[in-house]
Formats: C-alpha cells, structure tokens, sequence
C-alpha cells in the first residue's frame, strides 16, 4: 500500500485521528496528551497532506477507504475508534458507514452540507491557502510573533488565535501552501456531492464548533439523518479547528466517543 507517515503513542483502545484538507497530523498535538493515558493514539497524515506522499489511486472516499483499511490490517488494529476534524470528519464518517471502525468522533465534518454552503466552504479554504503560498515564510514567522498577527492568519480557522504558538503557525502555513493534495481533495467536491449517510451500527458523535467560520451547522434534525443513532454536541468557543482552542473540551468529546 502507499506509505502513510503517523505517529502512534499510548495504551488501551487504538484511537485513529485524521486531519482536514490543507492540514497535517500535528493538527491533533495540543490533545494528544490528554488522550495518550487511555487510548493508543494513531494520528496519520493523509495521503498527499503533511509527510505522507501522494496516494497511487488517486483522491477521494472511496481510495481513502481502501487505504484506511489497508493501514488498519499493516497496524494490526481490528475496527479502531476513529476520529476527525472536517475532511477527516468526513472520512470518519464514511469508515463507520463502512463498518470498518468501532466508533466515529467527527468534528465540524465536511460534507454535510447544501450546495451554497459547500461552495462558500471551498472557497474560503482556498483563499486561505492562496494567503499562505503567496506569503513568504520569513513574513509569516514576523506576523505570528504577536497575538494580532496569529489572528489576521488564522482567524478563519481556528476560534482562539492567540493560543495558538509562532512556530504551529509558521509550520501550518508551510504544510497548507504546499500540500499536493489540497487542489485533488477540493475536487472531489464538485457537483452535488454530499454525504448523507447513514451511519448506523457504531456509535456517532457529531461535534460542531460554535464558531466555525467555514462550514455552517446542521439542524439537529439533518444530522439525525445522517447518523440516526447519533449524539450530537456543541464545542463552545471553538473554530473549525478545535483542537488548539479548548484541548481539554475536544479530548474529553473523543474518549467520551470512543468508550
């Protein structure tokens, strides 16, 4: 199968963590401490995102699957907890659909949107990576030496900015900016694509940043749709990328969803 970089560390119930589009496995750092007591913790970059090369056959759910499956059998991991944030999001849902994991965490996922929002969704994410490739790296690392310029680039992605570190932002930027994978990825969303599910037979959670700036919330009722059996929460205070702005909040959500 392709190679696919990760980091594993912990003990008890294997936990998979995926990243979203134009991110990388580190994504997942401010929580991975306080998971890595309870859960033997896989946080993998996708193929085409940080470390991991470009995936043989091609993008989208249906090669993410074949290759999640491979990686779980290589790992030696019998239907793993899963968990992930948008895309990643996305791609845990579709693994529960599949009946590949023991239980899906999926925060603010990709998808599970209406037209006008998906539209809006690509739209942002590429202007943010427009910002990044069009920034040197010496000009991001002045920027996010204050808390100011961690806002001004970040401010769509995350709810909290000024927690975030100089150096998280500078490498983030750098993974966005030339991630291979990002132009694939967004092109799988052409169409009508949408996924509406259902997951039935593990448990679902579906937890939604309360001030996520790119993708809209669901009614109660469309989640219900897309995993009838579904718990359903709201991540206060957070971005689309929750996991820097309240560590302890989003670790708690994924070891409550992976009992």
């Amino acid at each position: 199968m392709d190679d696919v970089v990760y980091d594993r560390a912990g003990t008890g119930e294997p936990l998979v963590l995926i990243h979203g589009i134009g991110h990388r496995r580190q994504a997942w750092a401010p929580v991975v401490p306080l998971l890595t007591p309870h859960r033997d913790v896989i946080a993998v970059d996708l193929p085409g995102f940080g470390e991991s090369p470009e995936p043989s056959n091609g993008y989208g759910i249906e090669p993410a699957l074949v290759l999640f499956k491979q990686l779980f059998t290589d790992l030696g991991l019998d239907r793993p907890h899963v968990a992930g944030n948008s895309l990643g999001g996305l791609l845990s849902l579709a693994l529960g659909q599949a009946g590949l994991v023991r239980s899906v965490t999926a925060l603010s996922p990709a998808g599970l949107w209406n037209r006008t929002q998906k539209v809006y969704a690509i739209a942002a994410l590429k202007a943010h990576r427009a910002l990044a490739q069009r920034t040197p790296p010496h000009v991001v690392r002045r920027i996010a030496a204050t808390a100011a310029g961690r806002t001004a680039l970040t401010g769509m992605i995350v709810g909290k900015p000024a927690l975030l570190t100089p150096d998280a932002v500078v490498e983030d930027a750098h993974a966005l900016a030339t991630a291979p994978g990002f132009e694939p990825t967004a092109a799988q969303s052409r169409g009508d694509f949408r996924f509406t599910g259902p997951v039935t037979g593990v448990p679902v959670t579906i937890a939604w940043a309360a001030h996520d700036r790119i993708l809209a919330r669901p009614r109660v009722a469309d989640l219900r749709k897309v995993a009838p059996e579904g718990t359903f929460k709201l991540l206060p205070g957070c971005g689309h990328v929750p996991m820097n702005d309240d560590p302890a909040l989003v670790a708690r959500v994924l070891l409550d969803g992976s009992r």
